[in-house]
């Protein structure tokens, strides 16, 4: 339910495709499984909460804290979904907010669940002459995990301490932590 900015970019280098200047295109959001195991079962996974959580969605846009999107969708039969249409020369921020987490997708043993990691994807379209978004322009992908707020502090919390035992050998094999997130770049 915590609300996350994600700023879109217009990352074209200099006279790259100049037939989106002055037009809107359309970006699509995902929540999907990061682990492969688990993108086999995903429909069957969805289902699943959706039978668990009646009426709710697992992803939406928070709209009164976004800026520069225009026509804002969700589909009612893909919880997982969401889409607008946007300017790449105007200033758009996408606030989003994941309603599940992580662990209500892994086994229940005994407590202190590790929790699955998610994928957040962005897909962006152009339009063609029918005026459909149907053109591939770009789609870049985060790793994320969700957890209630208590969970997520603890989950920190244990992994600076895990990170402060380790050697600085051992550290340099981990990336540093960062403000922001840059997207991978999906091919």
């Amino acid at each position: 339910g915590q609300s996350y900015e994600i700023r879109m970019l217009d990352n074209r280098k200099l006279g790259e495709l100049p037939e989106i200047n002055g037009k809107l295109v359309k970006s699509i959001f995902r929540v999907v499984f990061h682990d492969r195991r688990l993108q086999y079962t995903e429909h069957q996974q969805l289902e699943g909460w959706r039978w668990n959580r009646p009426g709710d969605r697992i992803l939406d846009i928070d709209i009164p804290m976004s800026v520069g999107i225009i026509d804002p969708r969700t589909n009612p039969t893909q919880l997982n979904t969401v889409e607008f249409l946007w300017d790449p020369a105007k200033r758009t921020s996408v606030f989003i907010q994941v309603h599940c987490i992580s662990t209500e997708f892994t086994l229940r043993k005994h407590g202190g669940e590790k929790g699955v990691p998610f994928r957040v994807q962005i897909d962006t379209f152009r339009e063609n002459e029918s005026g459909e978004y149907t053109e591939h322009l770009h789609s870049a992908s985060c790793q994320i995990k969700v957890f209630k707020p208590k969970g997520a502090d603890r989950k920190q919390k244990t992994d600076r301490e895990k990170m402060e035992k380790r050697t600085p050998h051992e550290k340099e094999k981990y990336q540093p932590s960062y403000e922001t997130t840059i997207l991978t770049e999906v091919s």
